[in-house]
Protein backbone atom coordinates (compact mmCIF):
# COMPACT_ATOMS: atom_id res chain seq x y z
CA UNK A 1 0.00 0.00 0.00
CA UNK A 2 1.05 3.60 -0.48
CA UNK A 3 1.73 5.62 2.65
CA UNK A 4 2.63 9.22 3.33
CA UNK A 5 6.24 9.63 4.42
CA UNK A 6 7.30 12.62 6.48
CA UNK A 7 11.01 13.46 6.26
CA UNK A 8 12.71 15.68 8.82
CA UNK A 9 16.12 16.44 10.28
CA UNK A 10 16.53 16.30 14.05
CA UNK A 11 19.53 17.91 15.74
CA UNK A 12 21.11 15.78 18.49
CA UNK A 13 24.12 17.49 20.06
CA UNK A 14 26.60 17.91 17.20
CA UNK A 15 24.77 15.47 14.94
CA UNK A 16 21.77 15.70 12.67
CA UNK A 17 19.59 12.65 12.13
CA UNK A 18 17.50 12.02 9.03
CA UNK A 19 14.12 10.83 10.35
CA UNK A 20 11.34 9.34 8.22
CA UNK A 21 7.89 8.89 9.74
CA UNK A 22 4.51 7.51 8.75
CA UNK A 23 1.21 6.89 10.50
CA UNK A 24 -0.72 8.97 13.05
CA UNK A 25 1.49 10.98 15.39
CA UNK A 26 -0.72 10.01 18.35
CA UNK A 27 -0.48 6.27 17.67
CA UNK A 28 1.90 3.89 19.45
CA UNK A 29 5.45 4.54 18.22
CA UNK A 30 7.89 2.07 16.66
CA UNK A 31 11.43 3.36 16.19
CA UNK A 32 13.49 1.45 13.60
CA UNK A 33 17.30 1.20 13.40
CA UNK A 34 18.88 -0.27 10.27
CA UNK A 35 22.01 -2.37 9.98
CA UNK A 36 24.77 -2.73 7.41
CA UNK A 37 24.71 -2.24 4.44
CA UNK A 38 21.32 -0.57 4.81
CA UNK A 39 19.63 2.78 5.24
CA UNK A 40 16.28 3.87 6.68
CA UNK A 41 14.64 2.53 3.51
CA UNK A 42 15.12 -1.06 4.60
CA UNK A 43 12.03 -0.50 6.80
CA UNK A 44 9.76 0.90 4.08
CA UNK A 45 7.86 -2.36 3.53
CA UNK A 46 7.26 -2.79 7.26
CA UNK A 47 6.06 0.81 7.50
CA UNK A 48 3.68 0.16 4.60
CA UNK A 49 2.41 -3.02 6.26
CA UNK A 50 1.75 -1.10 9.47
CA UNK A 51 -0.35 1.44 7.60
CA UNK A 52 -2.29 3.56 10.06
CA UNK A 53 -1.95 1.11 12.96
CA UNK A 54 1.15 2.76 14.41
CA UNK A 55 3.50 5.71 14.27
CA UNK A 56 6.51 4.25 12.51
CA UNK A 57 9.82 6.10 12.62
CA UNK A 58 12.93 5.04 10.69
CA UNK A 59 16.27 6.83 10.90
CA UNK A 60 19.55 6.81 9.06
CA UNK A 61 22.23 5.88 11.58
CA UNK A 62 24.65 8.72 12.40
CA UNK A 63 27.05 9.46 9.56
CA UNK A 64 25.09 7.34 7.05
CA UNK A 65 22.64 8.49 4.38
CA UNK A 66 20.97 11.75 5.32
CA UNK A 67 22.39 11.76 8.86
CA UNK A 68 25.61 13.53 9.79
CA UNK A 69 28.04 13.22 12.69
CA UNK A 70 29.06 9.59 12.97
CA UNK A 71 29.39 8.02 16.41
CA UNK A 72 33.10 7.89 17.16
CA UNK A 73 34.48 4.39 16.64
CA UNK A 74 31.07 2.83 15.96
CA UNK A 75 30.40 2.06 19.64
CA UNK A 76 26.89 0.65 20.10
CA UNK A 77 26.78 2.03 23.63
CA UNK A 78 27.41 5.54 22.31
CA UNK A 79 24.96 4.97 19.47
CA UNK A 80 22.35 3.98 22.04
CA UNK A 81 22.96 7.31 23.75
CA UNK A 82 22.16 9.15 20.53
CA UNK A 83 19.01 7.08 20.06
CA UNK A 84 17.97 7.84 23.64
CA UNK A 85 18.40 11.55 22.96
CA UNK A 86 16.24 11.18 19.83
CA UNK A 87 13.50 9.45 21.83
CA UNK A 88 13.47 12.39 24.24
CA UNK A 89 13.66 15.00 21.47
CA UNK A 90 10.65 13.48 19.70
CA UNK A 91 8.75 13.12 22.98
CA UNK A 92 8.12 9.42 22.41
CA UNK A 93 6.39 7.33 25.08
CA UNK A 94 5.46 3.66 25.06
CA UNK A 95 8.00 3.11 22.29
CA UNK A 96 9.04 -0.19 20.75
CA UNK A 97 12.66 0.06 19.60
CA UNK A 98 13.43 -2.26 16.69
CA UNK A 99 16.96 -2.88 15.41
CA UNK A 100 18.22 -5.06 12.57
CA UNK A 101 21.79 -6.36 12.24
CA UNK A 102 24.13 -3.71 13.70
CA UNK A 103 21.01 -1.70 14.54
CA UNK A 104 19.95 -4.66 16.65
CA UNK A 105 23.26 -4.48 18.49
CA UNK A 106 22.53 -0.81 19.22
CA UNK A 107 19.00 -1.67 20.35
CA UNK A 108 20.44 -4.24 22.77
CA UNK A 109 22.91 -1.66 24.08
CA UNK A 110 19.93 0.65 24.65
CA UNK A 111 18.12 -2.05 26.61
CA UNK A 112 21.15 -2.49 28.86
CA UNK A 113 21.74 1.23 29.39
CA UNK A 114 18.36 3.01 29.38
CA UNK A 115 14.72 2.59 30.37
CA UNK A 116 13.24 5.09 27.92
CA UNK A 117 11.41 2.55 25.75
CA UNK A 118 8.69 0.03 26.58
CA UNK A 119 10.01 -2.86 24.48
CA UNK A 120 13.05 -3.78 22.39
CA UNK A 121 13.25 -5.98 19.30
CA UNK A 122 16.56 -7.38 18.02
CA UNK A 123 16.50 -8.89 14.53
CA UNK A 124 18.84 -11.12 12.54
CA UNK A 125 22.05 -10.57 14.45
CA UNK A 126 24.38 -11.86 17.12
CA UNK A 127 25.25 -9.60 20.04
CA UNK A 128 28.96 -8.96 20.76
CA UNK A 129 29.96 -10.70 23.95
CA UNK A 130 26.66 -12.61 24.27
CA UNK A 131 26.51 -16.29 23.33
CA UNK A 132 26.83 -17.59 20.67
CA UNK A 133 29.18 -14.69 19.83
CA UNK A 134 32.42 -16.67 19.88
CA UNK A 135 30.88 -19.45 17.81
CA UNK A 136 29.79 -16.96 15.17
CA UNK A 137 33.25 -15.41 15.06
CA UNK A 138 34.69 -18.84 14.22
CA UNK A 139 32.31 -19.30 11.28
CA UNK A 140 34.31 -18.94 8.01
CA UNK A 141 31.21 -17.64 6.25
CA UNK A 142 31.37 -14.55 8.47
CA UNK A 143 34.69 -13.51 6.87
CA UNK A 144 33.57 -9.92 6.45
CA UNK A 145 33.67 -9.27 10.21
CA UNK A 146 37.46 -9.44 10.01
CA UNK A 147 37.85 -7.53 6.76
CA UNK A 148 35.61 -4.68 7.85
CA UNK A 149 37.56 -4.27 11.08
CA UNK A 150 40.85 -3.57 9.26
CA UNK A 151 41.65 0.18 9.32
CA UNK A 152 41.23 1.94 5.95
CA UNK A 153 41.44 -1.18 3.74
CA UNK A 154 37.71 -1.86 3.21
CA UNK A 155 37.14 1.80 2.33
CA UNK A 156 39.88 1.60 -0.31
CA UNK A 157 38.43 -1.59 -1.77
CA UNK A 158 34.75 -0.61 -1.73
CA UNK A 159 34.74 3.13 -2.57
CA UNK A 160 33.12 3.50 -5.98
CA UNK A 161 32.05 -0.16 -5.92
CA UNK A 162 29.40 0.04 -3.20
CA UNK A 163 26.60 -1.39 -5.33
CA UNK A 164 28.42 -4.53 -6.47
CA UNK A 165 29.90 -5.17 -3.02
CA UNK A 166 26.61 -4.73 -1.19
CA UNK A 167 24.79 -6.86 -3.78
CA UNK A 168 26.93 -9.81 -2.76
CA UNK A 169 25.45 -9.76 0.75
CA UNK A 170 21.86 -9.23 -0.41
CA UNK A 171 22.19 -12.10 -2.86
CA UNK A 172 23.92 -14.57 -0.52
CA UNK A 173 22.02 -13.85 2.68
CA UNK A 174 18.44 -13.64 1.38
CA UNK A 175 16.14 -16.49 0.32
CA UNK A 176 15.16 -14.73 -2.92
CA UNK A 177 17.51 -11.89 -3.90
CA UNK A 178 14.75 -10.32 -6.03
CA UNK A 179 12.97 -9.31 -2.83
CA UNK A 180 15.72 -6.77 -2.20
CA UNK A 181 14.48 -4.48 -4.96
CA UNK A 182 16.65 -2.42 -7.32
CA UNK A 183 15.22 0.72 -5.72
CA UNK A 184 16.19 -0.44 -2.25
CA UNK A 185 19.67 -1.53 -3.35
CA UNK A 186 20.26 1.82 -5.04
CA UNK A 187 19.11 3.73 -1.96
CA UNK A 188 21.41 1.75 0.32
CA UNK A 189 24.41 2.20 -1.98
CA UNK A 190 23.74 5.95 -2.15
CA UNK A 191 23.62 6.12 1.65
CA UNK A 192 27.27 4.99 1.78
CA UNK A 193 28.46 6.93 -1.28
CA UNK A 194 30.85 9.22 0.58
CA UNK A 195 34.13 8.12 2.18
CA UNK A 196 32.84 9.34 5.55
CA UNK A 197 29.68 7.26 5.28
CA UNK A 198 31.67 4.16 4.33
CA UNK A 199 33.85 4.66 7.40
CA UNK A 200 30.78 5.10 9.61
CA UNK A 201 29.51 1.77 8.33
CA UNK A 202 32.75 -0.14 8.74
CA UNK A 203 33.30 1.41 12.17
CA UNK A 204 30.23 -0.53 13.31
CA UNK A 205 32.43 -3.63 12.90
CA UNK A 206 35.59 -2.06 14.31
CA UNK A 207 33.74 -1.44 17.56
CA UNK A 208 32.91 -5.11 18.17
CA UNK A 209 35.68 -5.75 20.75
CA UNK A 210 34.59 -2.71 22.76
CA UNK A 211 30.92 -3.64 22.33
CA UNK A 212 31.68 -7.10 23.71
CA UNK A 213 33.38 -5.59 26.77
CA UNK A 214 30.48 -3.17 27.31
CA UNK A 215 27.92 -5.97 27.07
CA UNK A 216 29.88 -8.20 29.44
CA UNK A 217 29.98 -5.37 31.97
CA UNK A 218 26.27 -4.69 31.53
CA UNK A 219 25.39 -8.34 32.14
CA UNK A 220 26.19 -7.88 35.84
CA UNK A 221 22.80 -6.15 36.21
CA UNK A 222 19.59 -7.93 35.07
CA UNK A 223 17.58 -6.31 32.26
CA UNK A 224 13.84 -5.99 32.81
CA UNK A 225 12.76 -4.40 29.51
CA UNK A 226 10.90 -7.03 27.42
CA UNK A 227 13.03 -8.25 24.51
CA UNK A 228 11.91 -9.98 21.32
CA UNK A 229 14.59 -11.78 19.31
CA UNK A 230 13.77 -12.52 15.65
CA UNK A 231 15.50 -14.60 12.97
CA UNK A 232 14.61 -15.73 9.48
CA UNK A 233 13.96 -19.46 9.19
CA UNK A 234 16.50 -19.76 6.36
CA UNK A 235 19.16 -17.72 8.09
CA UNK A 236 20.87 -20.61 9.82
CA UNK A 237 21.81 -20.84 13.46
CA UNK A 238 19.88 -22.27 16.39
CA UNK A 239 17.54 -19.63 17.79
CA UNK A 240 17.52 -21.48 21.11
CA UNK A 241 21.27 -20.93 21.40
CA UNK A 242 20.66 -17.19 21.06
CA UNK A 243 17.85 -17.37 23.62
CA UNK A 244 20.14 -19.13 26.11
CA UNK A 245 22.75 -16.43 25.55
CA UNK A 246 20.31 -13.62 26.30
CA UNK A 247 19.05 -15.33 29.44
CA UNK A 248 22.58 -16.01 30.65
CA UNK A 249 23.33 -12.30 30.09
CA UNK A 250 20.49 -11.35 32.44
CA UNK A 251 17.57 -10.68 30.09
CA UNK A 252 14.57 -11.54 32.26
CA UNK A 253 11.67 -11.20 29.83
CA UNK A 254 12.54 -12.79 26.48
CA UNK A 255 10.38 -13.81 23.53
CA UNK A 256 11.65 -15.37 20.29
CA UNK A 257 10.10 -15.53 16.84
CA UNK A 258 11.02 -17.01 13.47
CA UNK A 259 9.94 -15.41 10.19
CA UNK A 260 9.07 -18.02 7.57
CA UNK A 261 10.70 -17.98 4.12
CA UNK A 262 13.20 -15.32 5.12
CA UNK A 263 16.94 -15.05 5.43
CA UNK A 264 19.04 -12.31 7.01
CA UNK A 265 17.09 -9.36 5.57
CA UNK A 266 13.72 -10.41 6.97
CA UNK A 267 12.27 -6.89 7.01
CA UNK A 268 12.75 -6.58 3.24
CA UNK A 269 12.10 -10.22 2.35
CA UNK A 270 8.88 -10.59 4.36
CA UNK A 271 7.81 -7.13 5.58
CA UNK A 272 4.17 -8.03 6.26
CA UNK A 273 5.19 -11.06 8.31
CA UNK A 274 7.71 -8.97 10.27
CA UNK A 275 5.03 -6.39 11.02
CA UNK A 276 2.70 -9.17 12.21
CA UNK A 277 5.41 -10.40 14.60
CA UNK A 278 5.96 -6.88 15.95
CA UNK A 279 2.23 -6.27 16.32
CA UNK A 280 1.75 -9.53 18.21
CA UNK A 281 4.67 -8.75 20.51
CA UNK A 282 3.29 -5.34 21.43
CA UNK A 283 -0.25 -6.65 21.91
CA UNK A 284 0.80 -8.19 25.24
CA UNK A 285 1.36 -5.75 28.08
CA UNK A 286 4.74 -5.98 29.82
CA UNK A 287 4.61 -7.90 33.11
CA UNK A 288 7.40 -5.92 34.76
Amino acid sequence: MSIELRHSTVAIDDRSLHVVESGPTDARPFLFLHGWPESWRTWLGVMEAAGGEARTIAVDLPGIGGSTGAVEGGSKRRLAGTVHALVRELGLTGTTLVGHDAGGMAAYAYLRRFTGVERVVVMNTVIPGVDPWNEVLRNPYIWHFGLHAVPDLPEALVQGRQAVYFDHFYDVLSVDPARITPESRAAHAAAYASPAALTAGFDLYRAFPQDARDNAEAAAVPADTPLLYVRGDREGGDIEAYARGFRAAGVRELTTAVVADAGHFAQEEQPAAVWAVLRDFTAVRPTL
